[in-house]
């Protein structure tokens, strides 16, 4: 295994950054670090060099989960350099597969939604929780470690 993984939102400073942070998080738990590479990025450049939001790293400090990132927006090379692309709602998928559309078959990430690796929810986007208050952001994490740890299983099992 030498998976590379990139987490997609809109702005990098809410759900991916906390995506990325859980999933890093799992694979110390397990000793896998050596075997991933994760990062994640933003559809958009709003926040590019900012540090999550702080309401998110508190959430998530909470649990025991660092989310040490800054933001960056996504471009053309990570759909080459990353093995998966995860995307957190309908329009981040849109806007990763039209990119991957612009780029042709030089594009060879596979683009997948995030929660298509949850087990414990019917949702099929993770809600974007930067205008709501703390409870959205406890619900973002609970469905990533779900997501995060249905993905990890699912690459483990591949390897």
């Amino acid at each position: 295994m030498n998976d590379r993984l990139l987490f997609v939102c809109l702005g990098n400073i809410c759900r991916s950054p906390a995506a990325e942070g859980v999933f890093l998080h799992q694979l110390k738990i397990q000793g896998l670090e050596k075997q991933f590479v994760v990062d994640s990025a933003g559809t958009g450049g709003w926040h590019v060099g900012r540090p999550a939001d702080s309401r998110m790293r508190n959430a998530a400090a909470q649990r025991g989960i660092l989310l040490p990132s800054r933001a960056r927006q996504i471009k053309a090379e990570d759909l080459q350099t990353f093995d998966l692309i995860l995307t957190m709602d309908a329009d981040n998928l849109l806007n990763v597969q039209s990119l991957a559309g612009e780029l042709g078959q030089i594009a060879t990430a596979r683009i997948k939604p995030m929660l298509s690796y949850a087990s414990k929810t019917s949702l099929q986007e993770v809600p974007d929780p930067y205008y709501g208050g703390d409870a959205g952001f406890e619900e973002v994490l609970d469905l990533l470690e779900d997501a995060c740890k249905g993905l990890l299983d699912e690459l483990k099992s591949q390897a």
